[in-house]
Formats: C-alpha cells, sequence, structure tokens
C-alpha cells in the first residue's frame, strides 16, 4: 500500500490501513485540513467548495468521505459529479467557490486514487498553501460545525458548460471542422472522457466519430498513461476504421494524446508544439513549458517572433511562469495544454478543438494533408527517460550540485538549477531532477535521434555514479 502526501494534494492506493493507503480516515484528515486551509481565507462566511471526480472504482466512496467532511465543517458542496480536471477547474470560477476538489489519479493505475486541492481561481495550490494543509492535517486540529451550521449539497453539472467554452473559443473553427468532413477515434479509458470527448466532437461538427473504451465505468481497458505501449488498441484499429486522427486521453482529461492516421504516435511532446504553431500564428506572443519537455516548442515559438521560457516540472510552475511572462499558450510536454484564453489549467478539451482547427484550415490549402505529414513539418526530436536508483544515505541536492559545477565547465554549455540540474548542449540536454517520493533520481535526454538521447542520458549517468563513489 502507498501514501502519498505533496503540495499538490494526496495520492494513494485504495485500502490498508491508517497512512498505508488512501482509506477513509486519511481522506477525511486531508480533506479536513484543505477545508481549514480555506476557512482561514474566507473567515466566517458560509464557504462552497466544487467537488468533480474521475470514474475510478473508488470514486464514489471517496466523494461520500469528501463531502461529508466538508458538510461537518461548515461548507456547501457543489457535487458536479463525474467530471474532468479541467471542467472542475472552470466550475471553481464559474460558481465564484472558494476552492475545489478533483478526486483523481490522473494517469495512475485502477489501484490509486487521489485528492488534488484547488483555490478559489481554479488552480492548484502554491508551495507554501500545499505546505500548510500538510501541516495541519499532520496536526489534526479540526473544528468541526455545530448542528445549525452544517453544510449542504448541491447537485450541478458543468460539462455542457465545459464544451460550450470551449466553443466560443475565437480560434476554435466550427464551420472548418464540419467541412473537413473529418473520420474521428477516440480512446478515453472507460473513464470521464467517455462522456465529454465523443460529445465535444460532434458538437464541433464531427459526423463519424468511432468511440474506444468510452463506457464511464472505471474498468481500465488498458494502463491509463497515454504512452505508445499502453495505446496498441487504437493504433491497431486506425487504418482499420480509415480515421483521420485519433484523440486519446487520462482517466481526468487533462493530458492529450494524438495518433495519426496510420497508427503511428504523433508524440506527446508534439501535442503542445502543434497546437502552440497554431495559436503563435494568429496571437504571436511568448510560450512557456517544463524543463523537461521538448525543445520543439522553443524553436516553433522563435520562427514565429516570441520567446520561450522554461518553468519548474510542475502544472503550478507553469501556469506561475506563463502569467510572469504573460504567455499565450503553454503547458508540458506529456500532453497537457494550457490555454489562458480559457482558463489557466490543462486542458485535452482545448486540445482537441485547436488541433482539429488547425488541421480543417490545413487542408483547406492541402485537402490531401494527413496527420502524420503536419508531424513531420516539426523539428525532429527524441527523449529518452532514465532514472538512478541511490541508496537513502546519499545526498541527492549535494550530488546534483556537483553535475551542475563540473558540467558548467564545459564551453557552449547552459545550466538551469531552478528544477535539479539541466544542461543544454548546443543541439540536446538532459535533465536531472530527483524524485519527491523515492531516492532516486530522473533523468531526461533529448536529441535529434533517438540514439543520441539515449546516449547522452547514459553518458550523464555514468558521470553521476562515479560522483556519488
Amino acid at each position: 500500500m502507498s501514501l502519498i502526501k505533496s503540495i499538490s494534494g494526496i495520492r494513494g492506493t485504495i485500502g490498508g490501513q491508517q497512512g498505508e493507503g488512501l482509506n477513509p480516515l486519511d481522506i477525511v484528515k486531508f480533506t479536513a485540513a484543505f477545508a481549514t486551509v480555506i476557512r482561514e481565507n474566507i473567515g466566517n462566511k458560509q464557504g462552497r467548495i466544487v467537488v468533480g471526480r474521475d470514474a475510478r472504482l473508488s470514486g464514489e466512496m471517496l466523494y461520500q468521505c469528501v463531502s461529508g467532511t466538508l458538510i461537518g465543517l461548515g461548507f456547501d458542496v457543489i457535487n458536479i459529479g463525474l467530471a474532468t480536471t479541467p471542467t472542475t477547474e472552470m466550475a471553481v470560477t464559474a460558481e465564484k467557490a472558494d476552492g475545489g476538489l478533483i478526486l483523481t489519479a490522473s494517469h495512475n493505475p485502477i489501484q490509486w486514487n487521489a485528492l488534488k486541492l484547488l483555490n478559489n481561481e481554479g488552480e492548484f495550490f502554491d508551495k507554501a498553501t500545499g505546505e500548510r494543509v500538510l501541516a495541519i492535517a499532520e496536526k489534526g486540529d479540526f473544528q468541526f460545525a455545530e448542528v445549525h451550521d452544517l453544510g449542504h449539497i448541491v447537485e450541478k453539472d458543468y460539462t455542457d458548460y465545459h464544451i460550450q467554452q470551449v466553443l466560443n473559443l475565437k480560434l476554435v473553427n466550427k464551420e472548418a471542422i464540419e467541412k473537413a468532413n473529418f473520420t474521428v477515434m477516440c480512446d478515453c479509458i472507460n473513464s470521464v472522457g467517455g462522456i465529454v470527448i465523443p460529445r465535444l466532437l460532434k458538437a464541433l461538427g464531427v459526423k463519424q466519430v468511432y468511440e474506444l473504451n468510452c463506457t464511464p465505468n472505471g474498468q481500465f481497458a488498458h494502463t491509463p498513461e497515454p504512452i505508445p505501449q499502453n495505446l496498441t488498441q487504437i493504433s491497431g484499429e486506425m487504418k482499420q476504421k480509415k480515421a483521420d486522427i485519433g484523440f486519446v486521453v487520462d482517466p481526468d482529461v487533462d493530458r492529450l494524446a494524438l495518433i495519426c492516421e496510420n497508427g503511428e504516435m504523433f508524440g506527446e511532446e508534439y501535442t503542445l508544439v502543434s497546437v502552440a504553431d497554431y495559436v503563435l500564428q494568429h496571437t504571436p506572443g511568448n510560450t512557456v513549458s517544463n524543463l523537461s519537455s521538448s525543445r520543439a516548442l522553443r524553436d516553433v515559438t522563435r520562427a514565429r517572433g516570441g520567446v520561450y521560457n522554461a518553468a519548474a516540472v510542475g502544472e503550478v510552475n507553469v501556469v506561475a511562469k506563463m502569467k510572469e511572462t504573460n504567455a499565450v499558450i503553454g503547458g508540458e510536454g506529456n500532453g497537457g495544454v494550457i490555454y489562458p484564453e480559457i482558463h489557466y489549467g490543462r486542458d485535452a478539451l482545448v486540445g482537441v478543438a485547436l488541433f482539429l482547427t488547425q488541421l480543417a484550415l490545413l487542408r483547406q490549402e492541402n485537402p490531401t494533408l494527413t496527420v502524420s505529414q503536419l508531424r513531420a513539418t516539426y523539428p525532429p526530436y527524441c527523449i529518452a527517460k532514465q532514472r538512478i536508483d541511490l541508496t537513502p544515505d546519499i545526498d541527492i541536492d549535494r550530488l546534483l550540485n556537483n553535475v551542475k559545477t563540473e558540467y558548467g565547465k564545459l564551453p557552449d554549455t547552459e545550466i538551469s538549477d531552478i528544477d535539479g540540474v539541466k544542461i543544454d548542449f548546443p543541439d540536446r540536454w538532459v535533465h536531472l531532477r530527483k524524485s519527491n517520493t523515492e531516492p532516486i533520481i530522473r533523468v531526461y535526454a533529448e536529441a535529434a535521434t533517438e540514439e543520441l538521447a539515449q546516449q547522452t542520458a547514459d553518458s550523464v549517468m555514468q558521470e553521476v555514479l562515479k560522483m556519488k563513489q
């Protein structure tokens, strides 16, 4: 059993003893700590919290524990039921609520679930606020409401609201999509994407939609993370159904992977790259992604006359950097598109609509253009992902500082230490950062070929292993 506590929330495997897994006692404790922090911000007024969840088997259990706790603390619960993460984020601001809770473990396997914490802007807690929640949970000092001050539950559905907000975006062209007469396939992992993605596609004017794993029963048809090894089903059916494009989402629909017409992966890294390229054509400006995301976004941004900035890994860090630099679009290389015109959160619905618009408009100029041909227009990069396992007694911070010092001596090399150590060579990069939960260093490297990316990662890893001896 696992229980992982971080500034963005609590996640764990279902069951086990208190403190060893995500069970009712721990759910109540951390929900109460979250609500206590909200109470500190709003004072004695009647608080309102939006709660949405994905379709995991444990979701109903989590919701009952969460809603009961919030009511017991004197908060009204706006229950939006089965809802995506971005839908929940948007519901917080639409309701002018004091915060939100998303019950989802995102791309984690079926035995996992989590509480994700939102502020009154529908955005994830910053570090200081997250640490405050953890401290209160550890102390366990909660003030529950008396009988006349208990909260209430209001049931609402925000799916159609979210879809309409996407349709209202200036850069979403429903007419062009409808005229393109696309055949689209989607794999929604039997979670909330199965509710919203087919409905979105039809609202955008797509007449032929092939649905895979769209029954929101929580019985994941494959490992949920939308990476190539988990997407063999949709990849195999793309040619058979003669689909123009395939869309794959994770259980809470904040990540989007694209499948080409030939069944090949467009590449999660290139979801953001492609959508950003379209946005930058029409609204020139700056972009942001995290340090472990592809250099292709930087290249596309500069080609369109903008400035690219990198943020520390984590959505809250990317959002902060986007606000600081007034970025017109940003996100993360895991398929997470953040488009401030609608809200500051990763949103697969936005990614679908903008990508389909881009493809439809390009087909007006070149009717035979395929998704794989579009992919070939972007800078070719490959990422290798590795890890260095260390013993708990190793001082990882000191080790990473040694890496920074040694590689900083090399000519034509740029070093960033805002999140671990990133070494930028002229034609490639490698990023090393410590795990928050294990004595390991995660190593990501990118280069023009898979072989060179792997060689780069291996070379730096060997140097790190020498330093620890």
